[in-house]
């Protein structure tokens, strides 16, 4: 594959909801434009784009992939990326390698809840967009409602660019609103033909809205509108790509990927009407010394070479690949580059083109363009890669929290030491995904974006380490803390012949405010201890106070007063001092009233309008607080304290309220006491 120029390249991500055709319709553009010579399938597991094992199995697509294709001597990226929402980082990740971008709608199921979800990304970046209404030749199939119902969706600004010829399954055909031709498909390709006199008025009503949006994007063109009633077919043409490009026009085309009908005007679309990365202005990042400054980049192949990795895969016989967008300059083979997010420097031996999981070694990349650069050595996800002479580093990408977590625990003994570092590895790859040790229940925790998320990673672990595990809901962090002030006596004395050991104290334990932890108080007088043993006193109590005396779990929140004891002075050591502190500490603990406190988070839930009374009482029936509501344009945002134990699977849950339009946030907020009956 040759290289091309900025202005030749276009860098398209494909987004929509699970099942609305992605992948086949990328599968669709590249058999039309010969980068492959036979058009693949999900159901026989042979697309270009969903070559991972997972994938095949379960026949969704679970990652990002990029597969280029050349079509009227312009390269077109193709960004695949998955439509479920446990995968919405991919979407996230892949959107800093792009320019615009094709939102697929299932001509059946119409807008979907990641339908909306394309479209807000799209949107928070003011990116060029396009709809493509997909699987027309499906039963139930209806171009006319959808069309009316992303108008109704997304605004006036979204306008029919085609038009259907036949329906379900005598589709066959497209017209070409804007144009004015007819195509119908036969042997296995788009030939032109008349337009049915049937359609001409449903046309002639599309035209005119067609007209109106193009018209309402630029004064010059609104003002020859009203003064002749209608724009000429050339200036409509040449304001589309106005339009387009500023946001103001998202055009809707139609066909079905399956039978490769569309994609060859589809693939006309791309090139007319998304931008190429010149298009797009300027670069913008930041002085690496001073985050404060900066720093702004020309898209050309002139400027000082600059990159970002959006993705990093492991391939099982290159290794590691990082997935880059070439924001500036040249990157070439056989150079050193710089690091800027690690400090370090990398030497860049190969590059490759991407053709899904094929790799087609190139030279260079130039600006604007995308490649996959192999073996690095500390370059993940999120870094930014330059000259070491043109300093630069770009935004993070701001990826959801993990919500969903697993306890894991390795089947065999032996992969104990396995789990941390192979579990290290996906997590480079997968930034949505978090490994960690719970320092209190002592278990291997892992997080995801949702079950099926998690079910993934377990499945890949295993192939790909060898490593089988046993999974269990988490266990809640709980604390241990007391009501009232207590005093007591801890004495440890045991004699066995030759030297003993002897070790007495007295103590005083009290409550402290909640989040205060824990204090040691020396008060000891005229030597009752001596001073060298009170340290082991304080260590026996806080050792114990770590595993915790009647739930196992840490004792906060309360202060030891240390006020008297006794000493031998033959059989009295640090170890009996350590002992009798334990002792005291674990007798007082009992007997001043213990309780449980539970972890209580914060928890913002943005939910449609439609949806805020269901969630607000689900949220109090899981003795939550709800601390306030802030409206958002259809939406609300509701703010509340819930504890952690009630909102374990709070996903799936919300899911389920909202059919998959809420989503939330949480963080830990503080501790508080666990109600009788839920302790019991």
């Amino acid at each position: 594959m040759k290289s091309y120029t900025t202005e030749k390249i276009r860098n398209v991500i494909l987004a929509g909801h699970s099942g609305s055709g992605k992948t086949s319709l990328a599968e669709a553009l590249l058999f039309s434009t010969g980068a492959i010579d036979r058009l693949g399938r999900i159901d026989n597991g042979q697309t270009t784009t969903d070559y991972g094992p997972e994938e095949k199995k379960r026949r969704i697509s679970i990652n990002t992939a990029v597969a280029a294709c050349e079509w009227n001597e312009h390269k077109i990226n193709l960004v695949d990326t998955p439509g479920y929402a446990d995968f919405i980082g991919e979407v996230i990740s892949a959107k800093r390698a792009v320019d615009g971008g094709i939102i697929v709608v299932d001509a059946v199921g119409g807008v979907q809840v990641q339908t909306e979800k394309a479209w807000s990304l799209m949107e928070d970046n003011n990116y060029p967009r396009m709809f493509f209404v997909n699987r027309l030749d499906k039963e139930n199939a209806d171009f006319d409602k959808i069309l009316t119902d992303l108008q109704a969706y997304f605004g006036k600004t979204v306008a029919a660019l085609q038009l259907p010829i036949g329906k379900e399954a005598d589709f066959n055909g497209i017209i070409d609103i804007l144009e004015d031709k007819a195509y119908t498909f036969a042997s296995d390709k788009m030939i032109e033909t008349s337009i049915p006199s049937e359609l001409q008025d449903k046309l002639n009503t599309y035209r005119e809205q067609l007209m109106e949006a193009i018209a309402e994007s630029d004064d010059n063109l609104l003002e020859n509108y009203f003064d002749n009633g209608e724009l000429s077919t050339n200036e409509m043409i040449a304001g589309i790509k106005k339009a387009v490009h500023e946001n103001k026009l998202a055009p809707v085309l139609c066909g079905s990927a399956l039978n490769n009908v569309g994609s060859t005007e589809l693939l006309k679309e791309i090139i007319r009407c998304l931008p190429s990365p010149r298009y797009r202005g300027d670069i913008v990042g930041n002085d690496p010394d001073n985050k404060d400054k900066r720093i702004f980049r020309q898209p050309d192949a002139g400027s000082d070479m600059s990159a970002f990795v959006f993705k990093s895969i492991s391939d099982p016989y290159v290794g590691k690949l990082n997935l880059v967008r070439v924001f500036s300059g040249t990157l070439r083979a056989d150079s050193h580059i710089f690091n800027y997010s690690h400090d370090k420097k990398e030497r860049v031996s190969h590059l490759y083109y991407m053709m899904g999981k094929e790799q087609l070694e190139t030279k260079e990349i130039t600006a604007g363009d995308i490649g996959a650069i192999p073996k690095l050595t500390v370059t993940n996800t999120g870094d930014t890669l330059a000259d070491s002479d043109g300093p630069i580093i770009f935004p993070v990408i701001d990826l959801p929290e993990p919500l969903v977590a697993l306890a894991i625990k390795p089947k065999a003994k032996s992969d104990d030491e396995k789990i941390g570092s192979s579990l290290h590895k996906l997590t480079e790859e997968d930034r949505t995904l978090s490994f960690r040790r719970n320092p209190v229940t002592h278990e291997n925790i892992l997080s995801g974006l949702g079950f099926l998320h998690l079910e993934i990673i377990l499945d890949r672990l295993a192939r790909r380490f060898g490593l089988e595990v046993e999974t269990s809901a988490p266990k809640i962090a709980y604390r241990e803390s007391i009501k009232r002030k207590v005093k007591v006596q801890g004495r440890y004395k045991k004699q066995t012949g030759g030297r003993g050991q002897f070790g007495d104290v007295w103590i005083e334990l009290e409550p402290l405010p909640r989040g205060e932890g824990f204090e040691f108080v020396d008060k000891i007088f005229g030597g009752a201890v001596p001073k060298n043993y009170i340290p082991a006193v304080e260590k026996g109590i806080r050792e114990s106070m770590e595993k915790g005396v009647f739930t196992h779990y840490p004792t906060v929140d309360f202060r030891v007063t240390l006020v008297d004891g006794s000493y031998h002075p033959v059989d009295s050591s640090e170890m009996a001092f350590k002992i009798a502190g334990s002792l005291a500490f674990k007798k007082a603990v009992m007997e001043a009233k213990p309780y449980l406190l539970e972890p209580i988070y914060n928890i913002e839930v943005i939910v449609p309008d439609a949806n805020t009374g269901d969630v607000m009482g689900d949220l109090s029936g899981k003795r939550g607080k709800i601390i306030g509501i802030e409206p958002l344009v259809g939406k609300e945002l509701i703010k509340a304290k819930v504890p952690l134990g009630e909102i374990a699977k709070y996903s799936t849950e919300l899911r389920s309220i909202t059919g998959g339009r809420g989503s939330y946030s949480i963080s830990f907020s503080h501790y508080d006491e666990l109600p009788a009956d839920a302790a019991q």
